[in-house]
């Protein structure tokens, strides 16, 4: 479940708003909860890189978008996790 989008920058990036992102986080939300955990949010990248993160990587990146060590993406952390995507999943977010 790639990053879809119908807008591509001049260097390749998708280019979305941040409520298509988190429209797009959302379908990795496996339990329902209204909540993106680690594992969740590891799965969205390993899958939207095409498998090239492992497990371990993905995690230890998530920690850092995790700011408070609560284990979930919370809105709070929707910018560090948009700026993560801006660097590791050739993604471009727009209208900050």
């Amino acid at each position: 479940m790639a990053i879809k989008t119908r807008a591509y920058s001049m260097d390749g990036k998708r280019e979305m708003t941040i409520d298509e992102f988190k429209r797009w986080l959302k379908k990795f939300d496996d339990d329902k909860d209204g909540r993106i955990s680690r594992d969740e949010l590891a799965n969205a990248i390993r899958v939207s890189n095409g498998g090239w993160f492992t497990r371990r990587k993905s995690k230890r990146l998530i920690r850092s978008v995790d700011a408070n060590g609560s284990g979930f993406i919370d809105d709070n952390e929707i910018k560090n996790l948009a700026e993560f995507a801006e660097k590791h999943l050739n993604v471009r977010i727009l209208h900050w």
